[in-house]
């Protein structure tokens, strides 16, 4: 079986020059001053980051020129360069692959609605998970990515929004506002823990000291690292936990989700109950239904039995139509056995919805990210 990268926090080796991204308002403050300036240009540099969305030093005019130039260079490196932007969905859905400072590839997608716009961002190049049915995870983990690599991509969604690159009626509530962050694009989250949080707070802390989205619109999906759910739990944060599950019994789980040979499905969905306790929250169960693998009867009975036991009325499942990935051998269940096994999900008292697939066209839907170049 491959082994599996279960350190939640990796050495910092290969990862880009500091950002301001990566820094708290204190650090950040402390880093300006090391660099000669007066402590106010922090603020002024986040101001132009977070609030402004820019990382251009030419548009920061209220500081001197001189000064600007020396803050840009140490605390605004380049992290990561657009290779190319492929669309679908009549230009509503884009995927960016984007080259780092290090020549490493990853992948975003942003994707707008009619009442909401959501950017699905990487943690990792890569993953680590080896789930065999995702492109993601049988190209193996490269790096874990930075906090301010992380939230270039946001940022980078939320000027791309703001300037109008999607299209989108001029009259709609979200024009020109990126709604929701979800962490489903390359990567285990929770095996980059202090970096996504870290993330998380600069995506969510009030203008300047981030990008002032709820942390009620951001999701942190998992394939279920408990000992890493538990230290979430204590962190006091309101984002959503999604649970990759895909199937409830733990030997197809072993196979499917490789980690589940160190934490099995129960251990799981307790660890993501504490998390609902403490939050108040929902957890999405994720759930990539697979044509004569995990779409069986008996398995939705089981997946609500068990949801309902441990969960409760704090579950819903997200069942996802398997994505194609080259090669792969197996394809989503037909329509009607995915019908049924909603009905028999729901059958036992558990909120169970299909998502909407967008971007399988241009390989930019759920388990399909492999940032080839």
């Amino acid at each position: 079986m491959t082994s599996l990268p279960l350190v939640f926090d990796a050495p910092r080796r290969g990862l880009p020059p500091r950002h301001l991204a990566d820094l708290s308002a204190e650090q950040r403050q402390a880093a300006v001053v090391e660099l000669g300036e007066k402590p106010f240009r922090a603020k002024q540099l986040s101001h132009h980051y977070f609030g402004r969305l820019t990382a251009d030093p030419e548009a920061m005019t209220d500081i001197p020129a001189a000064a600007r130039a020396r803050l840009a260079e140490r605390l605004l490196p380049p992290l990561l360069t657009p290779v190319r932007h492929v669309t679908c969905d009549d230009g509503l859905t884009r995927k960016t692959l984007w080259k780092a400072h290090d020549g490493t590839l990853l992948e975003s997608v942003l994707m707008r609605y009619p009442d909401r716009a959501t950017v699905c961002i990487s943690s990792q190049a890569g993953c680590g998970m080896a789930c065999p049915f995702c492109a993601t995870g049988q190209a193996g983990l490269q790096r874990n990515l930075s906090t301010a690599e992380i939230v270039e991509q946001v940022r980078a969604a939320a000027a791309a929004m703001r300037d109008g690159l999607l299209p989108g009626s001029a009259d709609d509530a979200q024009a020109g506002r990126l709604t929701n962050i979800v962490f489903m694009g390359m990567g285990e989250p929770l095996a980059n823990y202090r970096r996504v949080i870290d993330a998380v707070h600069r995506i969510c802390d009030p203008a300047p000291n981030g990008l002032g989205i709820s942390q009620r619109s951001v999701t942190v999906s998992t394939v279920g690292l408990v000992p890493a759910i538990r230290k979430m739990t204590e962190e006091g944060l309101q984002v959503r936990l999604a649970v990759s599950l895909h199937t409830p019994d733990d030997e197809l789980r072993d196979t499917l989700v490789p980690v589940n040979t160190r934490w099995k499905v129960a251990e799981v969905l307790e660890a993501a109950r504490g998390y609902a306790d403490r939050t108040g929250r929902r957890v999405s169960i994720e759930y990539a239904l697979i044509r004569d693998i995990n779409d069986h009867g008996w398995r939705a009975d089981l997946l609500g039995k068990l949801l309902r036991k441990h969960l409760g009325q704090l579950a819903h499942v997200n069942l996802i139509p398997l994505n194609p990935t080259p090669g792969s051998k197996w394809d989503a269940s037909p329509k009607p056995v995915e019908r049924e096994f909603v009905r028999r999900v729901q059958e036992q008292g558990v909120a169970c919805t299909v998502r909407d697939t967008r971007g399988q066209e241009i390989a930019a839907a759920c388990g399909q990210l492999a940032a080839e170049g």
